[in-house]
């Protein structure tokens, strides 16, 4: 998915097009993101800023890297712990205090980087999941950073979408919403009301797109597990998705028929 997964251009495994890459393998792009964005520790913002840098690495999520300059570095305390990263170079990290409490080894950065990440010098990334709030403008960011290379197109659709586990008919409907993500594969998501309901249970099962929202999953009342989803409250780009679930598992047959 996006830049640097899944078949995206900076992938290992770029997609075959009318085009070729060039260069090494494992590729870096960063860029100056026009988002204000603000970290929260312990009720304190600890970092905020209009001149963050994103990173898009090979094979990994987009990560924000902010100025020092508009971080409480006075909360920031050097450890001993760094590591090494082959295209970047040697990071050293810091623990974040704040009224006594202790983020530990939260935040990194590189202090002498290599030549292709110049850019990243005085400057501090964070692990988000150990954070307690992160805001792009005045909306909390949920899960990693969005990547303002990935779309999702959340459409209305007239095909038929039935859904079986066997001969068995768990959803049938010709009002499906169909959603297309960049390095996904489509999905169709049925209203509740053309949906077997009375066969699904609640999951435990919970995951985050930052794209969609929180997901919560079900099962199939005699098994098998997690085998569809939905978004009680879906993020703007997928409002569509309100009332809707989607399955796929391997032990169901998902079948697209034009309408008419």
């Amino acid at each position: 998915m996006t830049l640097t997964l899944g078949h995206g251009p900076l992938s290992g495994d770029p997609a075959p097009g009318n085009y070729t890459i060039d260069g090494p393998k494992h590729r870096i792009f960063l860029e100056r993101s026009p988002k204000r964005v603000r970290i929260e520790i312990g009720g304190v913002v600890v970092a905020d800023t209009t001149r963050a840098q994103q990173l898009h690495e090979t094979g990994l999520l987009p990560v924000y890297y902010l100025p020092l300059d508009d971080v409480r570095r006075d909360l920031l305390t050097p450890t001993d712990h760094h590591t090494t990263c082959p295209f970047k170079g040697e990071a050293s990290y810091h623990t974040v205090t704040v009224d006594g409490t202790e983020a530990e080894n939260v935040a990194w950065t590189y202090p002498e980087p290599l030549e292709q990440v110049a850019g990243i010098a005085d400057h501090v990334a964070f692990y988000l999941d150990r954070v307690d709030a992160v805001y792009e403008e005045a909306v909390r960011l949920i899960g990693h950073p969005r990547d303002p290379y990935h779309r999702v197109d959340t459409l209305r659709s007239d095909r038929r979408v039935q859904v079986r586990l066997g001969d068995e008919l768990l959803a049938d409907t010709a009002r499906p919403m169909a959603v297309f993500e960049t390095g996904l594969p489509p999905r169709w998501y049925v209203p509740r009301a053309d949906v077997r309901t009375d066969r699904l249970v609640p999951s435990d099962t919970v995951t985050i797109c930052p794209y969609k929202g929180v997901a919560c999953y079900w099962s199939l009342d005699d098994g098998p597990a997690d085998v569809a989803w939905s978004y009680d409250e879906p993020l703007p780009e997928a409002l569509g998705l309100a009332d809707h679930v989607c399955f796929g598992h391997d032990d169901l047959t998902v079948q697209i028929d034009v309408a008419g």
